[in-house]
């Protein structure tokens, strides 16, 4: 469930995402979230929320988690997993667009399943993606902050994008044969981060049918101006992990994975980190 409601202060609006999955007798939650893009200016993340985990038979709440840092981990893990269907095997560059709360989290992720070895971040903040730089630079690992997205494009295997940009970040002119590009930011059917471009060149996987058909502008849009058709959507996550459909066919395709998150997701994180709480 996705509301707007208006913030006359600011001028701008606060998105309230409902997002409640269950499992009959087992487990069940909901999360509930604010996205403020405004926020950053406050020094203030714009991502903030609780998730409420129950017991599906009583429905007494186990555990109540912040919603923020759940939210940046098994979104990070959704795109670790999609990665090792639709990126190269060898891939060892990343650029990661974007400095929030996610970023780190998808560094990492995607660092724990292909062998990367230099990083590039970009922000509209350069001292931001400097601190993130810090944060990973070690022996094993180079990591840069870099002012260019357009200029880094061409030299990385992997392109991971987490901003609230309404407009492409990502030009598939600068695209090369063989990448990964991996969307996570827009969450609305009018904001995008890749153009028409880079959706036109590649080969494109959703996590689920529903969410990027209808929410994601990165799809949304192109659809609707006949750049591409529902039947170029090659796969969602399910399919791709239970091997009915098959990921990268070929070592100079351009791959895109589109995720805009599914309650399931956030309900098995919150069981992993519940179970892992309980037996420590």
């Amino acid at each position: 469930h996705h509301h707007e409601f208006p913030n006359p202060k600011s001028h701008s609006k606060t998105s309230l995402l409902l997002m409640p999955a269950w499992n009959p007798g087992i487990n069940a939650g909901i999360k509930m979230v604010t996205v403020n893009p405004e926020n950053s200016e406050k020094g203030i993340d714009s991502i903030q929320g609780v998730y409420i985990y129950l017991d599906a038979e009583t429905g007494v709440v186990k555990a109540i988690l912040d919603a923020k840092s759940l939210t940046a981990k098994r979104t990070a893990a959704a795109s670790a997993l999609a990665s090792t269907y639709l990126s190269n095997p060898d891939s060892s560059s990343l650029l990661m667009i974007g400095t929030g709360v996610l970023a780190p989290n998808l560094i990492s992720a995607h660092a724990s399943v292909r062998p990367i070895k230099t990083v590039y971040v970009w922000g509209r903040n350069l001292n931001k993606a400097q601190k993130i730089a810090d944060m990973f630079f070690s022996d094993d690992i180079v990591v840069n902050a870099v002012d260019s997205i357009d200029e880094v494009l061409p030299k990385v295997d992997i392109i991971s994008s987490a901003t609230l940009s309404p407009t492409p970040l990502i030009k598939g002119a600068y695209l090369r044969k063989g990448q990964h590009v991996d969307l996570v930011g827009s969450y609305q059917p009018y904001t995008r981060e890749a153009d028409d471009e880079t959706i036109q060149k590649a080969s494109v996987f959703v996590d689920t049918y529903q969410g990027g058909l209808k929410e994601s502008g990165d799809i949304v849009i192109p659809l609707k101006n006949g750049i591409i058709n529902r039947t170029d959507i090659k796969a969602d996550l399910n399919e791709l992990c239970s091997d009915k459909k098959k990921g990268r066919v070929s070592d100079q395709e351009i791959t895109v994975f589109k995720s805009v998150g599914h309650a399931i997701e956030d309900l098995a994180a919150a069981n992993y980190y519940h179970r892992k709480f309980i037996n420590e």
